[in-house]
């Protein structure tokens, strides 16, 4: 038996379909109920209702035509943590425009480039945020997208659910940031994830923790919850989560969604949380250490149910409420999916239950990417016959439990043995005393290379005891042969811990 999972058929996408309008149309029965709460840290709130988003994203839609804008045009989005970027994303895409949102932190070098690859219509611009340094294009100042919500509504631009929707930049981690096409239909696939991941109701009140300018958030915390009828709420100050606990009890929240970070942070400030509207958690973006989820689900009663995706094809492999899972496993496919997991180097045919190998998606799957813009080339490296290959590593077994063995390119070489960062970091984050912790290798003189281990703790810890405790738990050639303390662990926008930063700032210090 091999490690291919395929429960059912998804259901089609229809053949006339605009994403703006599958988001949107759930509101319209309920124009009066609360789609968005933005919450300060001061506890005052900007509500805003379906009517309200509806008529501001449709006006700003015919804005955007009005200004010279073109259908299929790509429109770079420089925008901040504001109700400007969900509103003009779902506009552009409701009348034939590609919206392409970019992070905030991006420098003026990163920006440069995306405009060199993508080739703007138009800039909608943040001016407190890095800018083009030359762009003889239009470039539409935050301050007037206000000005346009209030024009006639846009009629929808319906038509194949294959044509591209929007474009979003990977985090860059393995490499430079490449732009991944997404279909209209993409919106379509994240059903199977309501079912197999969220347990959306419309009656929901969905906290994500993220930036507005951020996709994680813009999926999870406000297009699902609308393509439900449900309501979204977000923090207007992302940064500042120590008021947390205490939203999460006065705003009756009875979903969250986080990284495992602000689980963590939360976990600092409180641990003992009352929250008795929560019914559970969501977290996505890095793996969700075990220590953090039981340490939730004793502090809060709750339990946290993680997902895997990635830039390319979102979430589709999630634990859920339904689901029994054995501890350290990451979750199901979810149903309607077609997943298997491929061998390390070449060969089509999915490995034995139990063996570790890449996980594969199937082409045919409505979530995954038209493919990276202008790069027809990568794109194309990045199948092996009909499956896309996600770069991460797992084993599944034969009921489709999959559990994650962390990123290809992380891989560590001890002594001709293949070791994965997160099954050394899973055990020595239970170490006493350890906050957190990552490891990978380190060049002690020319090619010959140890793992280390970089921890973060209250204070510095004996070596001795952390070797005992490595060894205790893990093969002798799975042990940090080093231990380093660091003040924070290099953390990328999107949650995830950069191992490859830790090993070239410790060579630069030590070369």
């Amino acid at each position: 038996m091999v490690s291919l999972y395929h429960s059912e058929q998804a259901t089609p996408c229809p053949d006339l379909f605009n994403l703006a309008a599958y988001v949107l149309n759930a509101g319209d029965e309920t124009p009066a109920k609360t789609a968005l709460e933005i919450i300060d840290t001061d506890g005052s709130v900007e509500t805003w209702t379906f009517r309200a988003l509806t008529q501001a994203i449709r006006g700003t839609a015919t804005g955007l035509l009005s200004l010279g804008l073109k259908p299929q045009d790509r429109v770079l989005m420089r925008l901040g943590n504001t109700i400007d970027f969900p509103i003009t994303f779902l506009a552009a895409i409701s009348v034939g425009l590609i919206p392409v949102p970019s992070p905030a932190q991006w420098t003026q070098k990163e920006v440069d480039h995306a405009v060199s690859l993508i080739l703007p219509g138009a800039i909608l611009l943040d001016h407190k945020l890095a800018g083009p340094s030359q762009y003889d294009g239009q470039i539409i100042a935050q301050a007037t997208l206000a000005t346009l919500r209030d024009m006639a509504p846009c009629d929808y631009d319906r038509g194949d659910p294959n044509r591209l929707a929007y474009i979003v930049f990977t985090s860059g981690t393995s490499g430079q940031p490449r732009a991944v096409m997404h279909a209209h239909r993409a919106i379509w696939a994240r059903r199977m994830m309501m079912k197999d991941w969220y347990h959306l109701k419309p009656s929901d009140r969905l906290l994500h923790a993220g930036a507005l300018n951020w996709t994680f958030t813009l999926g999870t915390g406000l297009l699902d919850p609308w393509s439900k009828g449900a309501t979204a709420l977000v923090l207007k100050n992302p940064n500042r989560i120590d008021g947390l606990p205490a939203i999460l009890r006065t705003r009756n929240v009875t979903l969250m969604a986080a990284v495992p970070g602000v689980y963590r942070k939360v976990l600092q400030f409180d641990q003992n949380l009352q929250l008795p509207n929560l019914r559970h958690c969501l977290s996505a973006g890095e793996k969700l250490p075990p220590m953090i989820a039981e340490n939730w689900r004793k502090a809060t009663n709750t339990f946290i149910y993680e997902a895997y995706g990635m830039s390319e094809c979102s979430t589709f492999i999630s634990n859920a409420p339904q689901l029994s899972l054995k501890q350290g496993a990451l979750g199901r496919p979810q149903r309607g999916r077609k997943l298997a997991i491929l061998p390390l180097d070449l060969g089509g045919d999915p490995v034995a239950y139990g063996a570790i190998g890449i996980i594969g998606v199937h082409r045919s799957d409505a979530g995954l990417m038209l493919g990276y813009f202008g790069a027809a080339q990568a794109t194309q490296a990045c199948f092996r016959g009909d499956w896309f290959l996600t770069g991460d590593l797992a084993i599944m077994e034969k009921d489709g439990t999959i559990t994650y063995r962390g990123r290809a390119d992380d891989m560590m070489n001890a002594g001709g043995f293949r070791v994965a960062p997160l099954e050394v970091e899973t055990v020595m984050q239970t170490c006493p005393g350890v906050v957190n912790i990552a490891v990978t290798s380190i060049e002690i003189k020319p090619n010959s290379f140890v793992i280390a281990g970089f921890y973060m703790a209250e204070a510095e810890l004996d070596g001795t005891t952390l070797d005992r405790f490595a060894k205790h738990h893990l093969a002798a050639y799975k042990c940090p042969k080093t231990y380093i303390r660091c003040n924070a662990l290099p953390m990328a926008a999107n949650g995830k811990i950069q191992r490859r930063a830790l090993a070239l700032n410790w060579n630069n210090l030590n070369g």
